[in-house]
């Protein structure tokens, strides 16, 4: 079989249990695991197991839409982590008014989130995911590894350096590519793509968690010019660029997965930032 069975079947019960603990609190470990398990799910019925019945259409749109919510407080979780991790000395006073403006902002969204996950909310997802988990026709599968590989190979090679929209770009694929893979059957080769993905995962999630505070940071206290913490912000996503390049081109070297890539110019990376497109992919991601 192309995809294993057991991850198939619990994939549906880890999404059930993710959402009755995210109806019952909306902290940051229920609300990234309602992401997640979601998004896995989400992955499994669209690309490995494909059907176009109403009731996954039903189920995934409503998923579809709570994950959207959720990820207005995850997005804030992300963020007041970096800025807790930021050890620098530039303006204290303004660090502690920026963490403080986050956590206002997360309670705001938390409300909305609990609002919108109603009773009947949560009663239907549950039915319709009982229902689809027997609905589902593995024999028809796609293999899992191919889908992760299709995956990646959608993106587009840069023909010069790499811009933060395009980074942003491998920042969601390797995101479902990582998510296709672990329903493969266990093996040498499985292990190995799931290890390679995870790691651009990580590095490039990383990146985009840093861009996002220094967005915000921007916004609330100015640019660089404004505000030196900004400017320590900026350093730092700058460095985590880097590192996300890095681990781009190192993929690539090693298990010939991705294209090679380049770090793109200072102000090619700007330009790229300040495209509305771009602003508006980075603030609509789920």
């Amino acid at each position: 079989m192309s995809i294993a069975l057991d991850r198939s079947q619990l994939v549906f019960q880890k999404t059930e249990r993710a959402l009755r603990k995210l109806s019952s609190e909306q902290n940051a470990e229920s609300v990234h695991s309602f992401r997640t398990t979601s998004r896995r799910l989400q992955t499994l019925l669209e690309q490995l197991v494909p059907d176009d019945n109403r009731n996954q259409q039903k189920l995934l749109k409503m998923l579809n839409r709570l994950r959207r919510r959720a990820g207005k407080v995850r997005d804030l979780d992300v963020q007041l982590t970096a800025l807790r991790s930021l050890k620098v000395p530039q303006e204290p006073r303004r660090k502690t008014q920026l963490m403080q403006g986050l956590i206002e902002l997360r309670v705001k969204h938390e409300k909305k989130l609990r609002k919108m996950l109603t009773k009947d909310m949560f009663r239907e997802i549950r039915k319709r995911l009982k229902r689809a988990s027997k609905e589902i026709r593995l024999e028809t599968s796609r293999d899992a590894l191919t889908v992760a590989r299709s995956l990646l190979n959608e993106i587009v090679g840069p023909a010069g350096p790499v811009s933060e929209e395009l980074l942003h770009q491998y920042r969601t694929v390797v995101k479902r590519a990582r998510y296709a893979a672990e329903f493969a059957p266990k093996s040498a080769e499985a292990s190995q793509v799931i290890s390679q993905v995870k790691r651009l995962q990580d590095a490039v999630g990383n990146w985009h968690d840093w861009l996002t505070l220094t967005q915000t940071a921007a916004k609330r206290l100015g640019d660089v010019s404004q505000s030196s913490l900004v400017a320590a912000l900026h350093n730092v996503t700058d460095s985590k660029f880097r590192h996300a390049v890095a681990a781009l081109s190192a993929s690539r070297t090693t298990h010939n997965v991705l294209r090679p890539v380049a770090i793109a110019s200072e102000q090619s990376r700007r330009m790229s930032t300040n495209s509305p497109t771009f602003v508006e992919r980075i603030e609509s991601a789920a």
